[in-house]
Parts: C-alpha cells; sequence; structure tokens
C-alpha cells in the first residue's frame, strides 16, 4: 500500500525534488572534532547540514557517536535532527533490534523524541521485532541485508535451502513492506550482493553505505542496484563529504557523479520478460525463478500428455503443484517467489484456497510471519459451525493463496465464503496462470491477479533450455492459440 504520506513517498518526493540520491551521512568521529565532546558534535553536524541541505536526498546520522557522550550526547542528537530543513527524511543510524516489547520503546525513543522520519534495524529476531518500527506508514526501517563491513559474510552469506541468508531477508522485506515504508541496507562494497538483492526486491528502496573511505565503488555500486526506474538506491556517503574544505562542493560533485551514471545505465528487461518470436540469446527469467521453473519439471509437477482438467477441457500439459508437499526445498522456494509480488498489496492475513493452496500457503505464512486463514470447503456441522477457519476480524482484507489459476472458479467459491465471514478480498495469487480466462473473469469482478508465472513464461524458459521435445512444444503452442481464441 502506498500513501502521499508514507516514508517511502515523502523520500521519493524530496529525491524528485532535488534530482539527488544522496544521502548524506553525520558521522562525527572524535578525530573530526576541534572539540571531542557532545557539543563539538552537534556542531560538526550543524556545518554540514547548512553547506549540504541544497543537495541532499536525505540526512543519516549516527546515534553511536552522540551516544558516547551520555545525556548531553542524546541531548545534541535531538538538536542535529531538528536542524536539518522540513521535507528532508532523516534516516537514523542506529541498528536497533530486540523483542517486540523492547522495539517499542525503541520506536518511541527514535521517532517519538528524536524527531527521525526512519532508523536502521536489525531482522535479526523476526517480524515482531521490526513491526513497531513500521507500524505507522509515517515512519520508516531500512532492514539490515547485506552489510559493508569485512565479517559480514560470517552470517548473511550463509546458505539456507540453497539461498543466502541475506537474500531471504530481501524476500521478507518485500512481504513486510504492506505500508510503503520498508527498505533494505545492502553496501556499495559488494555489488554481486546489490544486483541479487535487486533481482528478489525489484521495487524496494536500498540504502548503500560503503561509497568512499570503505572501497565502495560507485558505479558498479548504482549499476548493480538501481530500480528499472533509474531510481531506488539511496547512496549513503560521509567521510567523502565532511573530511573535505568545501562539504557543499563536494556533494554537488557527487550528485552529479551519481545522475550521470544513472543516464548511462541503460533500462534492465523486466524479470519476467517474455521472449519476442525470434529465439532469444538471453535468459528470460532471473536465476532464482529459473531454477524454480526447472525444479517443478524435475520434481514432476509437470506432466506432458492428454489430461482432463476441472473445467472439462483436455489439455496436453497437467500442473500436480501438490507434489510441491514432497519436496520440502522446493515448496520454500515458491513460497519466497510468492513473496515477490506480495510488495505494495494491501491486506491483513493470508487466505488459502483449499486443498492445493494450503500447503503453498503455509509455508508462505511461515516465511513472512502475515497470519493465515482458510475457507473450508465443505461446512462444518459440529464445534463452532465455522465457515472460515482460523482468528481474523470481520472487516479485514484477505489476500487470496492458490496453487494455479484457470478459469477462476475455484477462487469465486472461495471469495464468497470469506465475504460471508465479514473477509474482504482484492488481489489472487497464484504460481501459475494458465492464461485460460481467470484473469478477465476476476478483473470482472473488481479482483486483481498476480501470477510468479504465466504458461507463455514458462513455455519461452523451457525451450529456451532445451527442457521439452518439438512435439511437446508444438501440441502446448497450438493448444495455448486455440484456447485464447
Amino acid at each position: 500500500m502506498s500513501s502521499s504520506n508514507s516514508f517511502l513517498s515523502r523520500l521519493t518526493a524530496r529525491i524528485e525534488q532535488v534530482d539527488s540520491l544522496l544521502c548524506v551521512g553525520l558521522d562525527p568521529h572524535p578525530e573530526f572534532l576541534h572539540e571531542p565532546s557532545a557539543v563539538g558534535a552537534r556542531d560538526f553536524c550543524l556545518r554540514l547540514i547548512e553547506a549540504t541541505a541544497r543537495i541532499a536526498g536525505a540526512f543519516k546520522p549516527n546515534s553511536a557517536f552522540f551516544e558516547a557522550y551520555g545525556a548531553p550526547g542524546w541531548a545534541a542528537l535531538q538538536e542535529v535532527i531538528a536542524a536539518v530543513p522540513g521535507g528532508i527524511p532523516v534516516i537514523l543510524d542506529a541498528k536497533r533490534g530486540d523483542i517486540a516489547s523492547t522495539s517499542e520503546a525503541y520506536a518511541r525513543a527514535c521517532f517519538e523524541w528524536l524527531g527521525a522520519d526512519a532508523v536502521t534495524i536489525s531482522p535479526y529476531l523476526g517480524h515482531d521485532a521490526v513491526v513497531p518500527f513500521i507500524a505507522d506508514p509515517a515512519h520508516g526501517a531500512f532492514l539490515l541485508c547485506k552489510t559493508s563491513n569485512p565479517g559480514a559474510a560470517d552470517l548473511q552469506s550463509h546458505s539456507l535451502d540453497g539461498e543466502t541468508l541475506y537474500l531471504r531477508v530481501a524476500r521478507l522485506a518485500t512481504a513486510w513492506n504492506t505500508l510503503d515504508n520498508l527498505g533494505l541496507v545492502v553496501g556499495a562494497t559488494d555489488p554481486e550482493a546489490l544486483a541479487s538483492v535487486r533481482n528478489v526486491a525489484p521495487n524496494l528502496w536500498i540504502l548503500a553505505p560503503g561509497v568512499g573511505s570503505q572501497g565502495g565503488d560507485l558505479e558498479a555500486a548504482l549499476r548493480s542496484g538501481l530500480r528499472q526506474d533509474g531510481s531506488g538506491v539511496l547512496v549513503a556517503v560521509s567521510r567523502a563529504i565532511a573530511q573535505v574544505e568545501d562539504p557543499g562542493m563536494q556533494a554537488a560533485r557527487m550528485r552529479d557523479r551519481v545522475n550521470e551514471i544513472r543516464k548511462g545505465v541503460s533500462t534492465r528487461p523486466g524479470r519476467l520478460s517474455l521472449r519476442a518470436n525470434e529465439p532469444s540469446q538471453t535468459p528470460l527469467l532471473s536465476p532464482e525463478l529459473a531454477s524454480l521453473a526447472d525444479g517443478l519439471l524435475q520434481a514432476g509437477c509437470v506432466q506432458f500428455g492428454e489430461f482432463r482438467l476441472k473445467s472439462g477441457e483436455r489439455s496436453p500439459i497437467y500442473f500436480d503443484l501438490r507434489r510441491l508437499t514432497g519436496d520440502p526445498a522446493l515448496l520454500r522456494r515458491a513460497a519466497a517467489a510468492y513473496l515477490l509480488l506480495l510488495a505494495g498489496l494491501s491486506f491483513d492475513r493470508l487466505a488459502a484456497v483449499p486443498y492445493a493452496g494450503l500447503p503453498i500457503a503455509t509455508a508462505l505464512s511461515l516465511q513472512s510471519g502475515v497470519p493465515l486463514v482458510y475457507p473450508r470447503k465443505e461446512l462444518k456441522e459440529h464445534g463452532t459451525g465455522a465457515v472460515v477457519e482460523g482468528g481474523f476480524e470481520p472487516g479485514e482484507v484477505a489476500l487470496l493463496i492458490d496453487d494455479l489459476a484457470t478459469t477462476g472458479g475455484s477462487k469465486f467459491e472461495a471469495i464468497e465464503r470469506l465475504a460471508a465471514a465479514g473477509l474482504s478480498v482484492r488481489d489472487v495469487v497464484v504460481l501459475i496462470d494458465r492464461q485460460a480466462g481467470a484473469r478477465q473473469a476476476l478483473a470482472q469482478a473488481g479482483l486483481r491477479l498476480q501470477a510468479v508465472f504465466t504458461l507463455a513464461q514458462l513455455l519461452d524458459h523451457w525451450e529456451f533450455e532445451g527442457a521439452l521435445g518439438a512435439d511437446d512444444l508444438a501440441n502446448l503452442r497450438e493448444f495455448m492459440a486455440r484456447d485464447q481464441q
């Protein structure tokens, strides 16, 4: 969900206003100060703010250099944040992260007492520890994903079911960003990680520290991390601006260099772009989605022959996605792919279409921390007689999860039962859209279909990879052409 008052919408408005992706770091290292004290730290930052305010897309004060001076330092930090001109977002570099009740106290301190607009936080304690910082769309957070310090690889690069921990964090952030106020911290020192994160989180804002004294290459970082719209990376720079004679001039030079690179970066093709009719020489899907598509084929979730579908129509291809339950690693990867589609959608909880949608939605709930309900397929004649299982409040919005979309019939059955219980549905999310009319039928009812893959995209990919025989491909192409007439 996005609104004009959300943190990221205000950040975007500021960046567009001054045409600057530069985030000026306010890091009053003791060696920079004439007087190593709270007053010295305050004055150092106030001079930087005055010199660079016309250039900065945002300011990022580092709380550690103020907290080191005790109560006077805390008061100085408050003065520094208050001195930032209105309309320029302040991202407090505090790296908070604790259990939920403690996070609530940290959030109040950062937002209410200090007056920051956003704060850097750790994802290590999970969703409940993050929620207090992003509960109000007017305030935001940047989740530590792949940091720029030498020891980052000790944990962040470890593999979980074939995926690095930092990419798992990126996928979770896409699901948690329901109020348009959550971004990621990815160090500019690792362009490869930046590219990987951008691939799995195509729309999120990335705060990229490490340019300058830490060795980050500005051009490589931008080429790896920019979104397709040429934005989405907030370049955090501290020493390279603070240690020169004219910080304002240096900030202007850096902004101009960033914009020069932005103009030279060609727009990357969409991660699910379809191939043209002519043979392609480049991959059609991102590495993660390509691997998932191949995994479905290898696990027997895709079968070829002659099959009768639920609709009564005969088809040369059959998707048996219930087989995902027999391969937990593949099921986890499928749920991670769903997470990509959740960014920007507005909902209160997940709702699974029984039965095929239940294991997928459960895996998705476990990965995202979003609660799950499901409408019963058969009416319950004992106990509570509930039509919808799971805790919820009438008036909430449910995001409907299923495995496939064909005609849309089963989706409407589930939506009717959810509506009878007081839950509304706006979006339906599936792994595969067979492109057999479901999207159009749902659209006529005011509903949007979101799909990880379309059948056409899968066929294009498998043909590109040489995974299907010529006869199967010909039959499938003919079937699709006939089905879409």
